[in-house]
């Protein structure tokens, strides 16, 4: 219910940060959000600026990637600094999950680092690749021209591309289908020491697993990764669509034979949550 009262009893709760895809808005994350709730989480999600669904695209939006690191941490400022709810939750036990893009994200705040020449080169060789065109692009021109423009606005963000936005607080992540994890280095992943879990769907042709999710769990200690098998795609993580939906937006609605989108979400849900409260120990807090 909006606006409902916290329970004055509630105990203190962990916290879990929400980030969405390229293009996306954190509507699209209800899916897992409500879950975690109910699984007895605080739940925050967030539009990214200039890269949401809710608002106009920016060039800015869409190349400044590590950015969407520093949106997160300064959620979490606020969260608790908050009148109404910080009071409830446990600045020990603070988490996030992101998909596709917000999969990278996360894992910024788990200690990854950036070397941004990678895509750039793969999609200069390559540019009929999936991830160098993605539909969500496909009216902000080719990854070099997006990033001339932001060069022109936003240099000092450029310069600080390969910095580290490692976020203290964060004591597990959770990525669906991440993208543009090969941008990530291997060095700063070896780095990383907090349990990290990855789901990915076998068909995903935006984020390929063995570009992505493959290369996370081979170079991050511990890590675990869960492939949903048959045509589990990328847009599947996306929220179910309505009828309406899936008429004007079929590329992001259609599942392949044999998905059932509803359920795909319930299995990653159940994964994000048994996770959590393996790795925050939901529960302990008095």
């Amino acid at each position: 219910m909006p606006h409902a009262e916290f329970a004055p009893t509630l105990a203190k709760l962990p916290l879990i940060v929400l980030s969405h895809g390229t293009g996306g808005s954190a509507m699209q994350m209800a899916w897992l959000g409500t879950a975690l709730a109910r699984a007895g989480f605080i739940a925050v999600a967030v539009d990214h600026p200039g890269n949401n669904g809710t608002a106009p695209y920016t060039a800015e939006g869409f190349v400044l990637w590590w950015e969407r690191a520093t949106d997160l941490s300064e959620v979490i400022d606020g969260i608790l600094a908050d009148a109404d709810i910080g009071s409830h939750v446990d600045a020990a036990r603070i988490g996030a999950a992101g998909f596709s893009i917000g999969g990278y994200t996360v894992m910024e705040l788990a200690g990854a680092q950036t070397d941004v020449s990678v895509i750039y080169a793969m999609c200069r060789q390559h540019p009929e690749i999936t991830t160098c065109r993605v539909p969500e692009m496909r009216d902000m021109g080719t990854p070099d021209e997006m990033l001339a423009n932001v060069r022109k606005t936003s240099g000092e963000s450029l310069a600080r591309s390969a910095d580290s936005y490692r976020d203290p607080r964060m004591k597990a992540v959770f990525a669906i289908a991440p993208a543009v994890a090969m941008t990530q280095t291997a060095e700063s992943l070896h780095a990383i020491r907090i349990p990290v879990e990855i789901a990915v769907g076998a068909a995903d042709p935006i984020a390929a697993p063995k570009d992505n999710a493959d290369y996370l769990r081979a170079n991050i200690r511990g890590a675990r990764e869960t492939t949903l098998p048959g045509n589990v795609a990328h847009y599947t993580f996306l929220d179910t669509c309505t009828a309406a939906g899936k008429a004007k937006l079929a590329v992001y609605c259609t599942d392949g034979a044999g998905v059932d989108r509803d359920a795909v979400h319930a299995q990653v849900a159940a994964l994000a949550a048994t996770f959590f409260d393996r790795a925050l120990k939901v529960g302990k807090a008095k």
